[in-house]
């Protein structure tokens, strides 16, 4: 029974391999072969996604730089805060070249005038931190919406190509249609392709800076409480 079941699932195997070997040398399933199918239009979506993937590596770069905040460095900076080190506050700050040390050390220089004042200058040193940390990220948002369109366009094309070419012709075949349609389906199975990668970029680099933007408020808090005192 065992030895049965053995040569069973052997001859199975064999046939599969026969049959893939088959139409892998006849081309069918050659994702190259189906990608060049997609038509002229894949070249705006080929180019769309080499955008979104720089986009997303260069503000993930960025960002690590730019939005990190080290919780050793505020206790030491808050430390030197209630202790009246203004200067060594200062220095330790511009040492760490980042979004929120900049924010901070414009609110270093209102010290001692109204708390109103320096709130109003701690808002406006984070807005134009997050806008210079947004910069460039609205392409990610257009590429998400528009390959997309792009896909569904080369599609369309194409399909009012296959029907031109049957009212010339006169022939309607499944297998015509079929097999220019599966061809014009590639661009849009692309364009969807990259549009979900640029959305899903776009918005895990808007959460980052929603997350830096609710610690900075929070830092902002602890440090109005440190100079009312």
């Amino acid at each position: 029974m065992i030895t049965s079941i053995l040569l069973f699932a052997q001859d199975a195997a064999a046939n599969y391999t026969m049959q893939m070997t088959e139409t892998t040398s006849s081309g069918e399933i050659s994702v190259l072969s189906l990608f060049m199918k997609g038509g002229y239009i894949l070249i705006p979506i080929v180019l769309l996604s080499i955008a979104s993937f720089y986009l997303i590596i260069k503000k993930l770069l960025d960002f690590r730089k730019s939005l990190s905040i080290d919780p050793g460095l505020i206790n030491h900076f808050n430390n030197q805060l209630k202790s009246g080190e203004l200067d060594a506050a200062r220095v330790t700050l511009q040492h760490a070249n980042s979004s929120y040390s900049r924010i901070f050390l414009r609110a270093i220089g209102k010290i001692g005038k109204p708390v109103k004042e320096i709130e109003s200058t701690l808002e406006s040193a984070s807005n134009i931190e997050v806008a210079e940390i947004n910069r460039h990220m609205g392409y990610l948002g257009l590429i998400a919406g528009i390959a997309p369109m792009l896909g569904f366009i080369g599609t369309i094309s194409g399909i009012i190509k296959i029907f031109y070419n049957i009212s010339l012709t006169d022939n309607i075949s499944i297998g015509i249609i079929s097999g220019g349609l599966y061809e014009k389906m590639i661009s849009s199975g692309s364009g969807l392709i990259v549009g979900v990668i640029a959305f899903t970029g776009y918005h895990m680099l808007n959460m980052r800076i929603d997350h830096f933007i609710s610690r900075v408020e929070e830092e902002a808090f602890e440090f109005l409480e440190i100079v009312s005192r």
